[in-house]
């Protein structure tokens, strides 16, 4: 089991940047395939960016496709999502989230998740 707890969340105006961070309980992060998923108001909860056990292998939604990178530390039981050149339809709740035995877009493929961190862009 892992238990996860993000954090970087904030205001910022369109075109800034954020840096979201997850950090991991377990000696077993590395097992894991991470998941970056949001949620806005009034909307369901979408993906956004995967990486797999090693790093080796990322996807992104298309429409951060060029702005965000997911990135992780194994050594430092962390997953990262860096966002650039954001728009405030990227206004939502982060959360991430880990699969020992999936690597997909669903949500459902992901047991464990954090309790999300906001991030709001203002026009």
């Amino acid at each position: 089991q892992v238990q996860l707890v993000e954090s970087g969340g904030g205001l910022v105006q369109a075109g800034g940047s954020l840096r979201l961070s997850c950090a991991a309980s377990g000696r077993t992060f590395s097992s894991y395939a991470m998941g970056w998923f949001r949620q806005a108001p009034g909307k369901e909860r979408e993906f956004v960016a995967r990486i797999s056990w090693s790093g080796g292998s990322t996807y992104y939604v298309d429409s951060v496709k060029g702005r965000f990178t997911i990135s992780r530390d194994n050594a430092k039981n962390t997953v990262s999502l860096q966002m650039n050149s954001l728009k405030p339809e990227d206004t939502a709740v982060y959360y991430c989230a880990a699969s020992r035995y999936g690597y997909g877009s669903s949500s459902y493929e992901y047991p464990y998740w954090g309790q999300g961190t906001q991030v709001t862009v203002s026009s």
